[in-house]
């Protein structure tokens, strides 16, 4: 008679995805700080890393180490951030980017996945132009009313473009560069924001068959599996299950 997982065995599995989050949290980390300071009061991207990496509850140790890692005071690996452009299954267009100190190790990862799932790399601009930076606030609002309401006044108070409220959370969309001034008046309100961060969005959103969006989640998920890649942006409409 087959048995199933033992507690042992799952404890494993959750323990090798928390991780697989620690590793891609403490890149970004680590290049956050690169590309600023090692100040997060000071550091806007470093800040929105930090706040991540402790809800995903990182200890203050493990961050502090990637900070000074990304600062150059424990002379760590040289982590450089790298965009892949290309096209998965039904030509979608996807958005690949990647956090690693071994640039040759990851694009051979990430074109062996494409190849994988019927897409290919492309080259740089081939698709950046069907996609536009802009940033993202959620505020968990749990469909109540009077909350969303509070969270739409405060956001256009700060010069969001627009709330979208799905899922019991309230999206607030604004100009990249306005991020960090929209997440201020949202705490300001007493709002308390789940996450905040620039996003590449789909200029003009493409339907795809059933067959192709499965091949498209198969190959997202392929790409998450990878340690180096960080964010995947696509231009699918997808159906929802």
């Amino acid at each position: 008679m087959g048995r199933g997982p033992t507690v042992e065995g799952r404890k494993n599995a959750e323990d090798a995805k928390r991780a697989k989050v620690f590793t891609k949290l403490i890149r970004e980390i680590t290049v956050a700080t690169r590309a600023g300071v090692a100040d997060p009061a000071v550091n806007p991207r470093l800040r929105a890393a930090v706040d991540k990496a402790l809800a995903a509850n990182m200890t203050r140790d493990t961050i502090d180490r990637a900070i000074k890692r990304g600062s150059g005071a424990d002379g760590g690996a040289d982590m450089q951030e790298l965009r892949y452009e290309g096209y998965g299954p039904a030509g979608v267009a996807l958005i690949i980017d990647c956090v690693t100190d071994n640039p040759l190790r990851t694009v051979a990862d990430v074109r062996h996945a494409l190849t994988r799932h019927g897409g290919n790399l492309g080259t740089s601009g081939s698709v950046a132009y069907q996609f536009q930076r802009r940033g993202e606030a959620v505020v968990a609002t749990g469909n109540d009313a009077a909350l969303e309401e509070r969270v739409l006044e405060a956001a256009l108070e700060a010069g969001a473009e627009d709330v979208v409220n799905a899922a019991g959370e309230s999206c607030v969309v604004c100009a990249a560069d306005d991020l960090e001034t929209v997440q201020a008046a949202l705490q300001a309100a007493g709002l308390t924001t789940e996450r905040a961060e620039v996003v590449m969005h789909p200029n003009n959103p493409v339907a795809i068959s059933a067959e192709a969006q499965e091949t498209l989640l198969d190959l997202i998920e392929a790409l998450e599996a990878l340690d180096d890649v960080h964010e995947i942006y696509h231009n699918a409409a997808l159906a929802q299950a």
